[in-house]
């Protein structure tokens, strides 16, 4: 394993490290949530919580293949958290993915078929928006509080980062946004947390492969 994992596997749900910011950061995910409840902004709550699930997944998939290669995942977040959860996952990473989808969301024309640059919007704003979270990410990178150990997933070939890592959480939450009923949005929105707390509960509660 590379020393990346093993560091991060020596922090993996260690209590030792809390630190109290975390909490009025928590404060204010709810907060913003409940900002947009009160205004009825269904569109944008959904979208947050499907990009939200879906990260999740992602994760899972992430600690997976640790377990599965015992090399290293494809990302690792080692050290200097509050709380690491998965070795690629620590708790400042998903609450600002607890919001991040709302703030995306909120930047989408009401115009489906508006065009900008000649491209559909939905695939315009997907497409930039996760090259911008990747931008970020290539400097988390280079001061090595994100490590990517494999060729396929590195700041010089960003391909896969953008395509699988980003764009697929755009177009998710994009789907679900324009969803027409509320009963769509829910279904797919319980049905992707449904995965993630059956994938978890066996993955790290009852195997604890991850």
């Amino acid at each position: 394993m590379t020393e990346a994992t093993l560091q991060a596997l020596a922090n993996l749900r260690s209590p030792d490290n809390f630190q109290w910011y975390i909490i009025p950061i928590f404060a204010i995910v709810i907060y913003i949530y409940f900002n947009e409840i009160e205004k009825k902004n269904w569109d944008v709550v959904f979208a947050g919580l499907a990009f939200y699930g879906l990260e999740w997944f992602i994760e899972l998939l992430n600690a997976l293949w640790l377990h599965f290669s015992q090399h290293s995942a494809v990302w690792t977040a080692p050290a200097d958290s509050a709380f690491l959860i998965t070795v690629g996952l620590n708790i400042e990473i998903t609450l600002m993915f607890a919001f991040a989808g709302l703030a995306f969301a909120k930047l989408l024309p009401k115009d489906k078929n508006l065009k900008i640059l000649g491209i559909n919007n939905r695939i315009f704003m997907a497409f930039t928006n996760a090259i911008f979270c990747v931008l970020i990410e290539i400097v988390l990178n280079r001061w090595d509080a994100l490590i990517w150990e494999y060729w396929w997933w590195n700041w010089y070939n960003p391909v896969l980062i953008i395509l699988i890592g980003y764009s697929l959480y755009m177009f998710f939450s994009t789907w679900v946004h324009d969803m027409e009923s509320i009963r769509k949005k829910l279904l797919v929105v319980g049905i992707m947390f449904g995965v993630d707390i059956v994938g978890y509960g066996l993955f790290m509660g009852i195997l604890g492969w991850i």
